[in-house]
């Protein structure tokens, strides 16, 4: 009995979300091509995979037993593909969160890391997809949950987060400022808070109440926006360099500090060997450059790293 590949993938993404919709969304097939890829495949090896129901759908028995074997075939199908278009070409990466220039990080480890190759990624969400599809073979960013199962990650730099605010807001001229005191100020985000985890997060935990949200056509055009907003602030990573925008002012926040998680984000099972090589120049940069400090007395992250190594 010979498998038809995507069928299988069409199974494997199908059993990881329990719900066809999303599952086509990552393949970036209809749920009309997907439902018959999967009931191809059932009529192949003569069993139902799936019970569908009013609640979703949900695997049967004999679908359970199939899906490890499953992911083997896709990851052993996977590196033969890998394995004939060579070794040695680019690491294909993509970064995301680009208001909060992650090539900052990426271009200090480049350089002992191999030959990349930059993609054009846009959120996680897009990011995600091409990972998923094989268009890249890892990415940068911030990962936050939920996260697809079938990628991984590794946390590679916690950077500590200023405020960013008008030289006319009341509390510009501290010297540093601890989050809750910005409780009565306006949270400026360069488009809505409920795609931009880091920053609802931070409202949640930190009371601020009051937010105005934007397009986001660059650092430059927002931060002219924060700074003339006497109420407003905003939060950037404190490494990041700013634009010359007069009455800016970035305060340091403290008591406590809050931490941008970057992460590398790859395919589970992918075999590209510029993965091993990227993951130890990270380690080795983390290592040199103290990326991965973390007191939660004094810290706040979303999600507390499970690890202090990349």
């Amino acid at each position: 009995m010979d498998l038809d590949v995507a069928q299988v993938r069409a199974f494997v993404r199908a059993a990881e979300e329990l719900h066809f919709g999303r599952a086509a969304d990552t393949l970036a097939i209809s749920q009309q091509a997907l439902s018959k890829r999967i009931a191809r495949l059932e009529s192949l090896l003569g069993t139902v995979l799936f019970q569908r129901g009013g609640n979703g759908v949900r695997l049967t028995e004999a679908g359970q037993r199939f899906l490890p074997p499953a992911r083997q075939t896709l990851a052993a199908a996977d590196a033969a593909v890998a394995a004939a278009v060579g070794k040695d070409r680019p690491l294909r990466i993509d970064v995301w969160g680009h208001l909060y220039a992650p090539m900052r990080t990426l271009a200090q480890v480049a350089g002992r890391a191999g030959e990349l190759l930059m993609g054009h990624g846009r959120d996680l969400p897009s990011v995600t997809a091409a990972l998923l599809h094989g268009d890249i073979d890892a990415a940068f960013g911030r990962v936050h949950p939920p996260l697809h199962a079938g990628l991984a990650h590794r946390l590679v730099r916690l950077e500590p987060v200023d405020a960013v605010l008008s030289s006319d807001h009341p509390l510009a001229a501290q010297p540093t400022l601890m989050p809750d005191q910005l409780s009565g100020s306006v949270l400026q985000a360069p488009g809505a808070l409920d795609r931009l985890d880091f920053l609802r997060r931070f409202a949640d935990r930190f009371d601020i109440r009051n937010t105005a949200t934007g397009v986001n056509l660059g650092l430059a055009h927002f931060l002219e926006g924060v700074a003339d907003d006497p109420r407003s602030f905003s939060l950037l990573p404190a490494d990041v360099p700013l634009p010359h925008i007069p009455g800016l002012r970035s305060v340091p926040l403290v008591d406590p500090t809050p931490l941008y998680a970057w992460s590398l984000l790859w395919r589970t099972g992918d075999e590209h060997t510029g993965l091993n090589g990227l993951t130890a120049a990270c380690a080795a940069q983390a290592r040199r450059s103290r990326w991965l400090e973390y007191d939660p007395a004094h810290d706040w992250l979303p999600e507390p790293p499970a690890t202090a190594e990349c």
